[in-house]
């Protein structure tokens, strides 16, 4: 039943219904004073409203789409009893079940009228959808996944990415989108590795500002996850607890949200499920408010993962019951419940009740609220919900930069000159994911995070598969197809028709690698974590029966993570990787094959040489590398940065006498001229790293500051000049400050993090200084012809 207060407040509505003027409602006056005007009308019930969503459509039977759905919703649930007080939110109106974009419009117009003409006050529910991978609907475009973004180190094409994707969900009616995932990758056993940008958080913080940038100037709430830690977790288990030190904490999780919120200008956040040192973060005030709101100045909303506040009662065992876990989630600053009310509801005003609650917490989650709203337009009295029944949700401009990211994502990491194929080559192409679709897409893209559901379903998008692709690639080639086993079954009968094509052949392709899933229905996905970085099922005998043909092998990996492959890579002609690539991947891969694409992705993570050992990030300092007192060494087989090109690079750095000199408040500049010295165009990723050689505290022995994109025709070449900040070498010291000392640096240019072509070094001088929020927090550069 409705939550309803006895007595209705001063100044809200009159005895015969006459609202009397309504500043709230006036877009001249200042947000603020709008905001206030309206707080004073509500009553504790309608402002309770405004804190929590529902999800009409969610189901207690049947399969689930958010952790521990089946146990939160309740069969039978009529969302409608809820809204007479109003509500804040709607929850994935597009996302849940399969919708034309004009059926969806539709229901969603009926939606918000129907809470419109509920509430006192007629205010229209906020609508989130998630966006990771494209607007998550049935039939929008199907981008590639976060890992792929990390691979193009391409921010720009992100951000045009991001706008495409928030200008459709704009136009159906969405204002919040659940993106981007900011988790620094720390163990890829975790079955989200697929979700995060890659493992350096200056790659994450500059590639997720730009989604975020993206994303918001279509008018969409970017909001970032996940609030932190997430990916932290021991063992790389979903939802494992998190065992980190403050300064591992400030250096590497937390520089990309805090660049989102300062340059990127993100309007929400979403708190993680991860506890750290024993602290669930949607109970964690030192994060949420000090930190986030305190330190960084953020205003927007703090918006909680899915009933990640219930699990303060049910997983977490912090909170005594709902009622608890509602005080501790506004206390630490989350400020609305997602995606249903358990907590914000009826336990919330029993708690406020009984004075366990303050009031106060409720009005300043409810400020925040009603500002986005404000801004958002949905306090303007002229508000109409979206109904234009033409939108396209696959255009031929998404699908265009569908291709962009697929095609500067694909990583060629060997090659031993069987690439390009030959256009009238005798090709064998096996695999479970050589003629299968949705081998293309991540977790949180529609058909693997809902379509999965419904059997039968269309892909609700054109997706050439990779065989299908190399067919159009290659007329005049001859190929030939085998399944050679399944993604993830025991089943090896397959091999020998595979082992025969192979075997009669002029080169083998084995596409090999994932299938995303939610919960353990993938290999890869959220709640699919691994024990180990092997290939999901018989996949590796696959790759080592067809490797013993003899006939010259390209492995392609579709994938969510990395996988070690230091078994097979010196029986292998190339391999290439390519993280979920979306719609457009069969093509982008194939064109790479084909030659007619030049590989230009670069390893966001790198990918290890054995399945144990983990996890070991490049970002460690030296006794995280190998050494002679550890019989394991976690050199990667192929290193973070890493990627080939069909073409070769010659660089030529500028050399001093003298280490560059620089103030620890001032800056250098280090420059490399770079040159194609091949008879194909090509794409060099010149990468910048910073070495610090003696610190108060151990550091990475490298860690990246700078990198851009340069394409390169033949014989042409072009200077490449970072302008680098000394705040950029700053770190958390022993008494807790982020600091900048002097000392001597190096600054390494290189092509990848253990390919290093070029090194400047750099003193710094002048006393030691702290270098706070508004820090120099990325390099400039500047790419000009020579």
């Amino acid at each position: 039943m409705p939550i309803h207060e006895d007595a209705t407040p001063t100044g809200s509505v009159s005895e015969d219904g006459d609202p009397g003027p309504q500043p709230w409602r006036d877009p001249a006056l200042p947000v603020e004073q709008r905001v206030d005007d309206l707080m004073r009308r509500l009553t504790l019930a309608e402002k309770i409203a405004q804190l929590y969503s529902v999800w009409p459509g969610a189901g207690a039977a049947g399969e689930d789409v958010a952790p521990f759905q089946q146990d939160m919703v309740d069969d039978g649930f009529d969302w409608r009893r809820l809204v007479a007080d109003g509500l804040g939110q709607l929850t994935r109106p597009f996302g849940t079940a399969p919708v034309t974009p004009a059926e969806g419009m539709a229901r969603l117009a009926q939606l918000q009228q129907e809470i419109v003409s509920a509430g006192r006050f007629g205010i229209p529910a906020l609508v989130h959808e998630e966006c990771l991978t494209g607007f998550t609907t049935h039939g929008a475009t199907i981008f590639p996944t976060a890992l792929a973004w990390g691979a193009t180190f391409d921010p720009a094409l992100i951000e045009r990415m991001a706008a495409q994707i928030g200008q459709g969900m704009r136009a159906v009616g969405v204002h919040q989108g659940l993106a981007p995932v900011l988790d620094v990758t720390r163990d890829p056993r975790w079955g989200r590795t697929e979700e995060t940008i890659g493992e350096d958080p200056y790659l994450v913080a500059t590639v997720g500002t730009a989604y975020v940038r993206g994303l918001q100037s279509a008018g969409i709430i970017a909001t970032l996850k996940h609030f932190a830690g997430y990916a932290a977790s021991r063992a790389g288990r979903n939802f494992g607890p998190v065992a980190m030190g403050p300064r591992e904490l400030s250096d590497v999780v937390l520089p990309p949200f805090e660049l989102a919120v300062r340059d990127g200008g993100a309007r929400s956040v979403m708190h993680s499920y991860a506890e750290i040192d024993g602290v669930p973060a949607a109970a964690d005030r030192r994060l949420l408010t000090d930190l986030l709101r305190g330190a960084w100045g953020f205003d927007g909303t703090v918006v909680a993962d899915y009933f990640g506040v219930t699990f303060l009662h049910s997983l977490h065992g912090v909170a005594a019951d709902h009622g608890d876990a509602a005080g501790q989630a506004l206390a630490a600053g989350v400020d609305v419940e997602l995606p249903i009310v358990r907590c914000f509801g009826r336990p919330l005003r029993d708690a406020l009740a009984a004075g366990t609650v303050s009031p106060a917490l409720v009005d300043r989650a409810l400020r925040r609220v009603l500002r986005q709203k404000c801004e958002l337009g949905l306090l303007d009295p002229d508000w109409t919900p979206s109904r234009d029944t033409a939108v396209d949700l696959d255009p031929p401009a998404a699908r265009e930069l569908a291709r962009q990211v697929a095609e500067e994502s694909v990583t060629l990491l060997a090659n031993d000159g069987v690439l390009p194929l030959r256009p009238d080559a005798s090709i064998a192409v096996v695999g479970p994911l050589a003629d299968d679709p949705e081998g293309l897409f991540g977790c949180y893209t529609f058909p693997r995070h809902v379509g999965l559901h419904h059997p039968g379903l269309p892909l609700g998008v054109a997706a050439p598969t990779l065989l299908e692709s190399l067919r159009a690639e290659l007329p005049k080639a001859q190929l030939s197809h085998a399944l050679g086993a399944t993604v993830d079954g025991t089943d090896t009968t397959g091999f020998a028709e595979a082992v025969a094509l192979a075997r009669d052949a002029d080169v083998c392709v084995v596409v090999l690698g994932d299938r995303a899933g939610l919960f353990g229905k993938g290999t890869s996905g959220e709640g699919c974590d691994v024990a180990e970085l092997r290939l999901p099922g018989v996949q590796e005998q696959l790759l080592a029966a067809v490797a013993d043909t003899g006939t010259p092998v390209v492995a392609v990996l579709l994938s969510g993570r990395p996988y070690a492959l230091g078994g097979f890579a010196d029986r292998l002609g190339a391999i290439v990787q390519a993280f979920f690539p979306g719609q457009e991947g069969g093509a982008a891969v194939a064109g790479v094959l084909g030659g007619r694409v030049e590989p230009s992705g670069r390893l966001p993570v790198g990918v290890p040489r054995h399945p144990g050992g983990q996890p070991a990030p490049y970002l460690s300092p030296p006794l995280g590398h190998v050494t002679e007192v550890s019989t394991v060494d976690p050199t990667p087989l192929f290193p973070f940065g890493h990627g080939l090109a069909y073409t070769r690079f010659d660089w030529a750095g500028e050399t001093a006498a003298e280490p560059l000199s620089c103030s620890t408040d001032g800056s250098v500049r280090v420059a490399v001229t770079v040159r194609n010295a091949g008879d194909r165009p090509g794409t060099e990723v010149v990468q910048l790293y910073l070495h610090d050689p003696v610190a108060q505290v151990t550091r990475p022995v490298i860690r990246l500051i700078g990198y851009a994109r340069v394409p390169l025709e033949p014989g042409r070449a072009k200077r490449v000049e970072f302008t680098v900040p000394a705040d950029l070498a700053a770190y958390t010291g022993r008494e807790g400050r982020r600091i900048v000392e002097p000392g001597d640096l190096e600054l390494r240019l290189g092509a990848s993090s253990a390919d290093i072509r070029h090194t400047v070094p750099v003193r710094l001088h002048g006393p030691e200084r702290t270098a706070g929020f508004r820090r120099a927090m990325t390099s400039e550069v500047s790419v000009a012809d020579v």
